[in-house]
């Protein structure tokens, strides 16, 4: 007997997609480190936001933990790459521990940003999401009250700062590209004279994800986002395809998939959050062909080349 043929599915597959260079930084900081000094090697907080990363350095010896109070005496410890505030790289030396920082450079950038700001004066407006890793590591940069977190257009509408003439705003790196875009305006309409960052503080990992997305949005029928729930980028990603008018899911994995959901899909788009690895995207694939019969292409805007440097004790001789 004759099995049914496989019903066709076109899968138009994002690029640029899938891990940053902070990313892979972050990464190779902990599998170095594990190299250098042998497991166990305990990194505060997941190293990013993907669990298939967080559980695979876990198997060569990482350990994670919420706080430093966690961390054993004598054993290395990695910060994440979302950042952490000035008091625990403190406490760590108050404590005699060997650490190392894989916060992503260009979060890095923002903490300066911030310190600077502060040290002339200025009041900062902080665009971002409560709550998230990123958003806390760069409060904890500068004293408290120096900084006043606005989620919203709405909130940059109705902030009502001590001294008007003397803001400046900064934003996190894993923001939607058009959601800042609007706040920003907004606080700009309202107060002229605030002072903007040094360039763009939203990644260009981030930015580029986003448009990637944007690029193919119209072509598609839904897309599938692949990424962990607490991932900020991979969030966006799934409101940038919803707001071009197509259904979009987040899932972790391509276990997660609810192929009810793809019930009259003949093009589907499919891109990776900043923190997903490409052997997730290749799963899904996989998982997809199990029941469809499948045409797959690439489309490509913009080519990434930007690679950041490891710490100094890591570097590996050429």
């Amino acid at each position: 007997m004759n099995a049914m043929p496989k019903p066709p599915l076109d899968l138009l597959i994002a690029a640029p997609r899938g891990f940053c260079a902070g990313v892979d930084r972050a990464i190779h900081i902990v599998e170095l480190a594990i190299e250098k000094y042998g497991a166990p090697v305990y990194v505060r907080h997941e190293i990013v936001h993907n669990k298939y990363v967080v559980d695979t350095l876990r198997t060569k010896g990482a350990v994670f933990v919420e706080e430093l109070e966690e961390v054993p005496d004598g054993v290395p410890v990695v910060f994440s790459a979302h950042g952490v505030p000035k008091s625990v790289p403190a406490a760590a030396e108050d404590r005699g521990l060997a650490y190392l920082d894989a916060t992503c450079p260009l979060v890095s950038k923002v903490h300066r940003q911030a310190e600077r700001l502060v040290e002339s004066g200025r009041h900062i407006i902080f665009v971002g999401h409560a709550g998230h890793p990123e958003v806390i590591g760069t409060f904890g940069q500068v004293p408290p009250g120096a900084m006043t977190l606005i989620e919203t257009a709405e909130d940059a509408a109705t902030f009502v700062p001590v001294d008007p003439g003397n803001l400046a705003f900064l934003t996190q790196t894993t923001l939607s590209v058009d959601d800042t875009a609007d706040i920003v305006a907004k606080l700009v309409e309202r107060f002229p004279g605030i002072k903007a960052p040094r360039g763009e503080d939203i990644c260009y990992a981030t930015s580029n994800r986003q448009a990637a997305v944007k690029a193919i949005a119209e072509q598609c029928d839904a897309m599938l986002v692949i990424g962990a729930t607490n991932s900020s980028n991979s969030l966006r990603l799934v409101e940038v395809a919803e707001r071009h008018g197509i259904p979009a899911r987040l899932i972790p994995r391509a276990d997660d998939l609810d192929f009810a959901w793809l019930e009259g899909v003949k093009t589907l788009g499919i891109t990776a959050g900043a923190s997903a690895p490409e052997i997730l995207v290749r799963e899904l694939v996989s998982r997809l062909a199990e029941v469809y019969t499948i045409t797959e292409r690439e489309e490509e805007t913009t080519r990434e080349t930007i690679s950041f440097k490891l710490p100094r004790g890591l570097v590996v001789p050429a």
